[in-house]
């Protein structure tokens, strides 16, 4: 048997027309977003199916779309898969977490649904308060950058936001200080540093007003224990209780993402197969990076890639 985790994507894997063929083809997908939009009170679907492009990134929008996106397709997998295909372990990137926990039933689709969307918004109102930056960085290890990021404290917070890959690490923090991180950061032997189209500093100490409002929020919310271990995005450890969820979730909106430690941990547990849940192909790129050739990553995002999955994985067994 192989031993699959299921993983889920983050901010910035969004595009316009995503999950609209999962929606026309399989009933439960379709619930998703007839679910999504009721929760919500406002058209994820059409914002999902229609865009605009500059409607869909906006925060507010984009993190309830990603995820219902994400759910819509797992929701699928499972009517398509009649129950056969089943994860040992889960995990998501960043936002991508919530599908995680959805997974692993901490979390109904409904409070799953509202979480996201006041993380959203506690998030787009913190980027108001002060200007933040983000930066990808290529060819450079992370160590090397955090002595970097020591340099410009000076002018500001400067902190890692992600651990993607090996080869891909990105900063955050206000923007004069990212702005110098990026040189000094070049300097020291990067292979290129793209600064990101992002709203604010996001998973950096910009966030402490979106994270003590989440912090109160997660107080009300109904938790379980997680049926299937989740790898959470702030430590990279395993966790099933859900006191450690309510901790761990505001925690994660100002934290780093250990993604590449998360997707190492996963192989040391023994995981084989991944499944990238939503929109893209995003994390199959990183895995590509972080995983042995022989690990395979399949995606679900249309009803042809889930037919591929399907079929892959089944024949495999």
């Amino acid at each position: 048997m192989k031993k699959i985790a299921f993983i889920f994507p983050g901010q910035g894997s969004q595009t316009t027309g995503m999950g609209l063929d999962l929606y026309n083809n399989f009933a439960s997908a379709k619930k998703v977003y007839e679910t999504a939009d009721k929760v919500l009170g406002k058209s994820v679907s059409k914002i999902c199916f229609e865009g605009p492009d500059e409607l869909l990134k906006q925060t507010i929008n984009a993190q309830s779309a990603i995820l219902t996106t994400s759910i819509a397709a797992l929701e699928a997998l499972k009517e398509a898969s009649e129950g056969k295909i089943e994860a040992t372990m889960t995990a998501g990137h960043s936002l991508g977490e919530y599908g995680a926990l959805y997974l692993s039933g901490v979390m109904n689709l409904e409070t799953t649904l509202s979480a996201i969307q006041k993380r959203a918004d506690l998030m787009d109102e913190a980027t108001k308060l002060k200007k933040g930056a983000m930066s990808a960085v290529l060819g450079l290890d992370a160590d090397k950058i955090s002595e970097c990021l020591k340099e410009v404290q000076s002018l500001g917070v400067a902190q890692i936001a992600n651990y993607n890959d090996p080869t891909q690490t990105v900063i955050t923090g206000e923007e004069a200080a990212i702005l110098k991180a990026n040189e000094i950061i070049k300097e020291a032997g990067a292979r290129k540093v793209v600064p990101l189209a992002v709203s604010g500093g996001f998973h950096s100490e910009l966030m402490k007003s979106a994270t003590e409002g989440f912090e109160e929020f997660v107080k009300t919310l109904d938790l379980n224990d997680a049926k299937i271990p989740v790898v959470t995005n702030v430590d990279a450890k395993i966790t099933q209780n859900k006191e450690d969820f309510r901790a761990k979730m505001p925690k994660q909106i100002s934290s780093s993402v250990y993604w590449v430690q998360t997707i190492q941990l996963m192989l040391n547990e023994g995981v084989d197969t991944f499944i990238e849940l939503g929109n893209g192909k995003v994390l199959a790129g990183l895995n590509r990076k972080i995983c042995p050739a022989e690990v395979k990553t399949y995606n679900v995002f249309d009803a042809q890639s889930l037919n591929d999955t399907v079929n892959g994985i089944l024949n495999l067994v």
